[in-house]
C-alpha cells in the first residue's frame, strides 16, 4: 500500500475539523487542551483505548494540560485512510 499524496490526504480534512496535514503530507496533527494535568493524562489513557481498539496508534505528546496527537501509518511512512478513521474516533470520544 502506498501513502496518500498531500492532495489525496487534504480530501479527507473536512471530515476531521481541527486536525492539520504536515508540511510534508505526511502525517496529521491535533492539539487538546484541557483543564489540568490530569484531565490530560485522562485523554491520553481513552485514546489509549480507541487506539487499542483500531489496531492503529498516534504519537502523543503531553504539555502539562495539552495533548498533541500525531496520526500516521508507520508501515508506509505516510497517510492512509486508517489516519482519518482514528481521528474521528477520537473527536467523536469527546463529544
Amino acid at each position: 500500500m502506498k501513502p496518500f499524496l498531500p492532495e489525496e490526504a487534504e480530501k479527507y480534512l473536512p471530515d476531521v475539523p481541527g486536525w492539520a496535514l504536515s508540511e510534508d503530507g505526511r502525517k496529521i496533527s491535533k492539539e487538546f487542551k484541557f483543564k489540568d494535568f490530569i484531565g490530560a493524562v485522562n485523554f491520553v489513557n481513552q485514546v489509549a483505548e480507541i487506539a487499542e481498539g483500531e489496531g492503529h496508534h498516534p504519537d502523543i505528546e503531553i504539555h502539562y494540560n495539552k495533548v498533541k496527537l500525531t496520526n500516521w501509518t508507520h508501515a508506509i511512512l505516510g497517510l492512509s485512510e486508517n489516519d482519518f478513521i482514528l481521528a474521528a474516533k477520537i473527536d467523536a470520544s469527546i463529544g
